[in-house]
């Protein structure tokens, strides 16, 4: 058992009588409780519910855990009241650029302000398939998949097409976004996506432009480096590129036709019953972003 979530967990299942009804409180999907169910008993090798068509039925060693977990829960619960529930672990897990840039500094000035409250942050380049039993918040940019997952708006944010003023050179200025076809472009690797197909907009207008790979790369510092190199064109986060736009080191190109939006959100497992610390650390992160994020100012 890593914290409380699970015997939080446990706990509601065993109030709730059936599978469906726990997946309402919880604010999932009857197969997500499963899942999360199966997940629980592997980890401990013991199964703790004997599940059938009418009725749930805890077994011995699931009925012992509700027993020793509930006396658990209520004494952790007794110390959250009297420190206001600022107390506990918080682990977070996000993607490697936007943690290492904008992320780390915000935790490190969270825990400062909240020393009973440790925060252990994990940087992937692929947060959404980490097991997400592991974290109580999961940082994401960009559209969500279809999920069970709760989600909360940190800040906006805007994907733009960037090169360097020497590949505009060679080149010149793109026009269209069907010209972006015969130039070197540079894409990331994330999330499986389809990285090479670039979406654009103008009013009701759409186009889809294959632009030709001729680098790529899991990590996005190194695609904007290559760019700022003058080795292509990106379609990246604005929050990646402000700063190398404002020294002149890119370019943005096609201001006409906008990208879809790759905004920042947070997500948790359920919206009702969060500890105070992941409530709290919310709002802050919220406030740290708002009302116009760092790469806006």
């Amino acid at each position: 058992m890593n914290d409380s979530a699970d015997i939080r967990f446990l706990l509601t299942i065993r109030a709730s009588g059936s599978l469906i009804v726990a997946a309402r409180k919880l604010g999932l999907s009857p197969s997500a409780v499963t899942q999360r169910l199966q997940q629980l008993e592997k980890k401990l090798g013991a199964q703790l519910v004997n599940r059938t068509a009418r009725r749930l039925q805890f077994t011995e060693e699931g009925t012992l855990l509700c027993e020793r977990g509930a006396e658990l829960i209520q004494q952790f619960e007794d110390l959250q009241t009297r420190r206001g529930g600022l107390i506990g672990t918080l682990k977070i897990n996000a993607p490697l650029g936007f943690g290492r840039r904008h992320l780390a500094p915000a935790i490190a000035g969270f825990q400062q302000q909240n020393p009973d409250i440790d925060v252990a942050l994990t940087l992937s380049d692929r947060p959404l398939t980490e097991t997400m039993d592991r974290f109580d918040i999961v940082v994401h940019i960009g559209e969500l998949p279809v999920s069970n997952l709760v989600g909360y708006a940190i800040a906006p944010n805007a994907r733009f097409v960037c090169a360097a003023p020497a590949l505009l050179k060679r080149f010149g200025q793109p026009e269209s976004p069907e010209e972006l076809s015969k130039l070197p472009c540079i894409v990331l690797r994330e999330n499986n996506e389809d990285v090479s197909l670039w979406q654009f907009s103008k009013g009701r207008t759409r186009r889809s432009v294959r632009v030709p790979a001729c680098l790529s790369c899991n990590d996005g510092d190194v695609i904007r480096q290559w760019a700022c190199e003058g080795r292509g064109v990106i379609l990246r986060s604005e929050w990646d590129v402000a700063d190398d736009l404002a020294k002149g080191k890119l370019v943005r190109l096609l201001q006409g036709w906008k990208a879809p939006d790759a905004n920042v959100i947070a997500l948790t497992h359920q919206r009702a019953g969060l500890p105070a610390r992941t409530r709290h650390f919310m709002q802050y992160l919220q406030g740290r972003f708002r009302p116009s994020p760092p790469w806006r100012r």
